[in-house]
């Protein structure tokens, strides 16, 4: 399919069929196309954290807010996080970056308060996002991305300590009569040259 019929196509599933799975394959081919997801100086701030498991996807629905029923449908949640601990992370920043790029981050981490320097980091992982919403419907998959998450609950769910929750992307098959799809309700833009200006 062409980016432009990619597009068209793709929106945010409101009900999903709970009966259909995502074959194997294309779970982890979305893994790689997330891995492969760009960022300012390759910083890669980011985890992304693939969930099937029932009870631990049944457990992030119940600290998902109003996307509880979503996530309980969806065969896979993938939940978009960034690091949270900066002392941990300069050892891979220290580890994966060139000599340059390192120096680069270091001379911005000594530069720009610290609550800054998150909010930089956190704009990373939502160019990942739009990445993994893009490579689902390439797959024939749809998605739900949902800022709707309660992070702290997350991390105490999953584990986490060095990365910290923004989001999550329910991923699955929408139903047939998800009363959001395309041609029960078609996209709602505003006009191109209302959008887009050439100069």
């Amino acid at each position: 399919m062409k980016p432009l019929e990619l597009a068209q196509t793709r929106y945010s599933t409101k009900k999903y069929d709970s009966n259909k799975k995502i074959p194997k394959e294309k779970i982890e081919e979305l893994k790689e196309v997330l891995r492969l997801s760009p960022s300012s100086i390759n910083i890669q701030p980011w985890q992304f954290t693939f969930v099937q498991d029932e009870e631990v996807k049944s457990k992030l629905a119940d600290a998902s807010l109003q996307n509880t029923e979503k996530i309980n449908q969806a065969d896979l949640l993938i939940v978009f996080s960034v690091a949270e601990d900066l002392d941990a992370f300069q050892k891979v920043v220290d580890t994966h970056l060139p000599e340059a790029l390192r120096d680069w981050y270091n001379n911005l981490k000594k530069t720009m308060p610290k609550a800054e320097l998150r909010v930089w980091l956190a704009r990373q992982v939502y160019i990942a996002l739009g990445v993994g919403m893009s490579a689902a419907i390439a797959l024939d998959l749809d998605s739900t991305p949902m800022e709707g998450i309660e992070p702290e609950k997350y991390m105490k769910i999953l584990g986490m300590n060095d990365y910290k929750p923004l989001f999550a992307l329910a991923v699955g098959y929408g139903a047939h009569d998800d009363y959001y799809r395309p041609e029960a309700m078609p996209k709602s833009r505003r006009p191109l040259e209302d959008v887009v200006q050439t100069i």
